[in-house]
């Protein structure tokens, strides 16, 4: 049973709920329940061809060499593609955003660094025909050492995985091997807090597992023009990747999307589409690039694995006086989505709470994995595990209940985020309410009676006097945003990063006192009028949904 809490919301919109609750037909359900919507693979083509790729059997190796000799005089077989035949091959989905380095081939040409990584693809006119071919060609691996963990990945000596960032590390803001944040004296306060609470907190990977696996189709079209049959998740993204790979104006590709069979964040890679049109430009006829399940769980891009340290200072009546965090994204092999994907988590910490000190140092890190992309709030929701997890811990430390514990550090309207931005449309003081309501969870009567409309502002929006450091810079100004250029020449990387071990030194307890600010910033007082717009907002600000 829905109950809606429409008092809450009162104040700032029309309570007239014209959808939730009542029966609504979806503009495609009709298709759906009579199986007449189009997907991709719908389409039908006269002499349409296959491809399918060879792929790296090893997590790092070199390519000695390819020979396809076998395979080019096989049945069917139309053409064999090299990565000497992608017009560009490197590449890196975000450089149309002018964000990192070019640093994945469509095609490996020189060495592997991940298994399934694609060697050598084959058209041929049935995709039986495509596989026999494929098992023909003879490629000689000189096989290298890999490293599968993050923290691995960062210690001295490991494998080189990313040849465009040889430390492993994506660099940021063409400054530093990692992201940072920081908001007061974390250091200072961990030492003035009465109890110091650490954990660490592991995500694996996830495959999206949609059921339509990732595809597309090109084909010849009027006036030197390809059409594509795509099941992307984003097709102005895949158009610009394909024309950028390819060396073609977008003007002479025509994109069709659509139905998609499901995708969850695991069909913006773009990686079918400048396939399949550079297979039809090489044959001249209309080719099929589709994954087979296997090839969709082994190299359809996951949710990347995270791992995060956390580590609280916090008083005996339950005020956390500090956060420090140090994060790690595993990227796999290539970029992809993760560095962006960090953007994301920085900007969401240190959770919903009113923390003076705050600080966090979060990787990108390159392994022997597949690529990591997008899934369902990726960069928000492992952190979100671990900074609930870690507040039922600081909840057991202090003998709190953890409800009570989140309602008092919870944000208040007012309150000054990590980020330097006033909070405002606060709700997790009502939706904590609500839930030990629900749950029948006893609070005590002065959590019940907490309003995120009250008490926040005037000394919870100051600005703290902030440490700041250059822990971790990289290199110099090495070009990002210029997608297309090289390492520099004789670059060498940034001493590989050894994580940080915290030894709170004795002393004496003292009560724990706000840092001043310096120059104290305008204070913001808490007000009873709610602006118009939404209730909830992102907690970075940076988005409002």
């Amino acid at each position: 049973m829905i109950e809606f809490r429409k008092e809450y919301f009162a104040d700032e919109r029309d309570d007239t709920l014209n959808e939730i609750g009542k029966p609504t037909q979806r503009q495609d359900m009709l298709g759906h329940v009579t199986g007449r919507s189009p997907f991709f693979d719908d389409h039908l083509f006269d002499g349409l061809l296959h491809l399918k790729c060879l792929r790296s059997p090893h997590h790092h190796a070199r390519i000695r060499s390819v020979d396809t000799s076998e395979a080019e005089r096989m049945p069917g077989v139309r053409r064999i593609i090299r990565a000497r035949d992608v017009p560009h091959n490197l590449n890196t989905l975000l450089s149309l955003m002018g964000f990192g380095l070019d640093d994945e081939p469509m095609l490996a040409d020189k060495k592997v660094a991940y298994v399934g990584e694609p060697v050598v693809a084959v058209v041929a006119e049935s995709e039986r025909q495509a596989y026999d071919a494929i098992a023909k060609i003879r490629v000689d691996y000189d096989v290298l050492p890999h490293v599968l963990d993050v923290e691995e990945a960062l210690k001295p000596g490991a494998p080189s995985v990313n040849p465009t960032y040889p430390a492993n590390t994506f660099t940021y803001h063409e400054k530093y091997d990692h992201q940072k944040l920081r908001f007061g004296d974390v250091e200072a306060a961990l030492r003035q807090a009465d109890h110091v609470v650490e954990g660490r907190y592991q995500m694996s990977p996830i495959e999206q597992a949609p059921t339509e696996t990732c595809g597309a189709i090109a084909a010849p079209e009027t006036n030197n023009r390809y059409v594509v049959y795509t099941s992307t998740q984003a097709l102005f993204f895949s158009l610009g990747t394909a024309a950028k790979i390819l060396k073609l104006s977008s003007n002479r590709m025509h994109f069709i999307g659509g139905t998609v069979g499901g995708g969850f964040g695991g069909k913006v890679d773009s990686i079918h589409e400048p396939m399949a049109i550079l297979g039809c430009m090489l044959t001249g006829r209309p080719v099929k690039f589709i994954w087979n399940r296997e090839e969709e769980m082994q190299v359809g891009a996951p949710r990347g694995a995270e791992r995060w340290y956390i580590t609280d200072g916090v008083m005996n009546d339950g005020r956390i006086v500090a956060r420090k965090f140090t994060g790690y994204f595993d990227s796999g092999a290539y970029t992809r989505l993760s560095s962006y994907a960090i953007i994301k988590s920085v900007g969401h910490l240190p959770g919903p709470y009113t923390i003076p000190n705050v600080s966090a140092d979060v990787y990108c890190v390159f392994t022997n994995r597949t690529p990591a992309t997008a899934m369902r709030g990726f960069g928000i929701t492992g952190v979100d595990f671990a900074i609930e997890t870690h507040m039922d811990k600081v909840a057991h430390r202090v003998k709190m209940n953890p409800i009570e514990l989140r309602l008092k550090n919870a944000y208040l309207d007012g309150d000054m985020k990590a980020h330097r931005r006033l909070a405002k449309n606060t709700a997790l003081v009502e939706c904590c309410q609500v839930v030990a309501e629900k749950a029948k969870w006893s609070i005590g009567p002065e959590y019940r009676a907490m309003s995120s409309l009250k008490g926040g502002g005037g000394e919870r929006a100051a600005i703290p006097h902030t440490i700041i450091d250059n822990r971790g810079l990289a290199r110099p100004a090495s070009g990002l945003g210029s997608y297309q250029s090289p390492p520099a020449p004789g670059y060498t990387p940034a001493p590989a990063y050894t994580p940080p071990s915290y030894s709170p030194e004795p002393q004496p307890v003292r009560p724990y006192e706000p840092a001043q600010a310096a120059p104290p910033p305008a204070a913001a007082s808490p007000t009873t009028t709610r602006p118009a717009g939404n209730r909830f907002s992102s907690i970075s600000g940076l988005r409002r949904r």
